[in-house]
């Protein structure tokens, strides 16, 4: 029997981990990262529950990786100390993994193993077989999971893209052969199966990119992921044709781009320009290459577009291309940076429709095709949102595979193939998330965020006052200090008779009450007593001090 448990990635974009039990052997595939949603304030970023993980880590025999995205391989840093076994990847993923690990002083204690498409690994009784596949990252993989109850397909994220900028097309060939020889199930990326057609080749945002760096009069500003070589490429390529040459901004996409050219995914001529000469550049001679194309606070290009970078100020006539889709629940965001390099004068193109944007993921057509090649006896999607999910199910069932061997289900729902059935296990495992705050992922679990909820939207107000032990009276206050509750100007009656309602209420308490009652007493009586008058509710800190 074999067992599948999603810990991330279904029901969700990002935050990839499906674990496959298979009798005493446990492999894990990828181990990635969400961004945090608008409400989850103060949170840096969201990474799965490995819970169920650590309570089997002797039988967990690897982490196999199909690509280098964040949300397949950037919760590695957070995980891997609490789960200490073997990573599997191919050159370029093991690249970028490596830069993050070496931040978190990970890199000499963990044990990577460099893959190439064709390699079979044994982990235990279970192999894995890489099988190259295009995606927007190169180098990367499906992979062939053979287990003594039959082969596991996982494409990871895939589009066929027949004229990739970077390698060769796709494995087909050896997808095929798989399902002429018998593939027991599919787990397949789901992410546009709402699009139908075909998804562009990514050669085509070159060809988009090309007429914009030539024809633009002042600075040419692109961002993008900072993983996504091939785009980077065409970028480099299109500045060079047309004479300019190429700055590039921030961090990890320097730390990419870096490890791009040490292991020849990136070819790069004399172009690049470093921060000290690009200023002395004139701006039609000029192209910047930088991340934020998700609007991210900090990025590059959110702190242009505010006027925040110390390198980088914006020019009117600049040219500005974002060269990605909003990931969703980043589209405000988005817009935000997009409207503040409208104020300061840019040109901003953006997305598929001005073709310097190919999704990484396979449309209908796509899925179709993968489905046909494989020929599964069962079949989960995975890699998306629950209404991806559904429809790649029926999508299935369109080419044929029956109803009751297609299961979507949510992360945490275990499902189980035994012999010529699947099913869900009827109790369910932690899923949930696990939020990283700075470098921590301790300290911001929910209640810290509805702490921060509140605060963000009814202030605070701290309640002090100090009272004699043995008799209860209250020798000193109540004083009340609010932080963004209402006006100072409207403070002054309302806390007088806050003030006399706290003594009423520490009247009705006995001395030899534990301060914790007076201090639920105070929370819960003045919290009544505001929103009565106010109608919001701030966080209350009573403090109690005796003498």
């Amino acid at each position: 029997m074999i067992s599948l448990i999603p810990l991330g990635g279904l029901g969700e974009i990002g935050r990839n981990l499906m674990a496959i039990e298979s009798g005493e052997d446990i492999v894990v595939v990828d181990c990635g990262l969400m961004f945090p949603e608008q409400e989850m304030l103060g949170i840096d970023l969201v990474i799965p529950d490995i819970t169920w993980l650590m309570e089997r880590v002797h039988r967990v025999r690897g982490i196999v990786l199909t690509h280098a995205h964040e949300d397949h391989i950037g919760a590695l840093p957070y995980v891997l100390p609490r789960l200490p076994v073997p990573v599997y990847g191919t050159s370029l993923t093991l690249g970028f993994l490596r830069n993050k690990l070496k931040e978190h002083k990970l890199l000499d204690s963990t044990d990577l193993h460099t893959v190439r498409a064709g390699d079979t690994v044994q982990l235990g009784a279970v192999l894995v077989e890489w099988i190259h596949i295009t995606h927007s990252v190169p180098d990367a993989c499906s992979l062939a999971i053979h287990t003594p109850d039959g082969v596991i397909v996982h494409t990871g994220d895939f589009k066929i893209d027949q004229t990739p900028v970077n390698g060769t097309p796709p494995d087909l060939a050896r997808l095929a052969r798989l399902g002429d020889e018998g593939v027991l199930l599919l787990l397949s990326d789901s992410t546009n199966a709402e699009q139908e057609g075909t998804t562009p080749s990514e050669r085509q945002v070159g060809e988009g990119l090309a007429p914009l760096f030539a024809a633009a009069p002042g600075r040419i500003l692109m961002a993008t992921f900072a993983s996504n070589i091939s785009r980077l490429q065409q970028a480099i390529d299109a500045a060079g044709e047309c004479g300019r040459k190429v700055f590039i901004v921030g961090r990890s996409m320097l730390n990419n781009v870096r490890v791009g050219q040490e292991l020849g995914f990136l070819r790069t001529a004399d172009n690049f320009v470093s921060p000290k000469q690009h200023a002395n550049i004139p701006d039609n001679e000029l192209a910047v290459l930088c991340t934020g194309a998700q609007g991210e606070p900090m990025s590059a290009l959110s702190r242009i577009a505010a006027g925040e970078h110390p390198m980088v100020q914006l020019h009117e006539g600049d040219t500005v291309i974002i060269s990605a889709n909003p990931i969703p629940g980043n589209e405000e965001a988005v817009h935000r940076t997009i409207n503040n390099l409208y104020r300061r004068g840019a040109r901003v193109f953006n997305s598929s429709k001005h073709h310097v944007h190919a999704s990484g993921h396979a449309s209908r057509e796509e899925l179709k095709l993968m489905l046909t090649l494989t020929r599964p006896r069962f079949f989960v999607p995975v890699h998306g949102e629950y209404r991806h999910l559904a429809i790649h199910a029926d999508l299935a069932a369109a080419v044929g595979i029956a109803r009751d061997h297609i299961l979507p289900v949510d992360n945490g729902t275990v499902i189980e193939i035994d012999g010529d059935v699947i099913r869900r296990r009827p109790k369910r495992v932690a899923a949930g998330y696990v939020y990283v705050d700075g470098l921590s992922i301790d300290e911001a679990g929910d209640v810290v965020l509805r702490d921060r909820r509140l605060l963000s939207q009814d202030g605070v107000v701290i309640v002090a006052l100090t009272v004699e032990r043995s008799s209860g009276a209250v020798v000193a206050g109540p004083d009340l200090i609010s932080r963004g509750f209402i006006e100072d100007s409207a403070t002054d009656n309302l806390f007088e008779e806050a003030r006399a309602h706290t003594l009423k209420l520490v009247d009705k308490l006995t001395p030899d009450a534990e301060w914790t009652v007076w201090q639920a007493a105070i929370h819960e009586g003045l919290a009544r007593f505001l929103y009565s008058r106010t109608r919001r509710r701030p966080m209350i800190l009573p403090v109690v001090t005796e003498v």
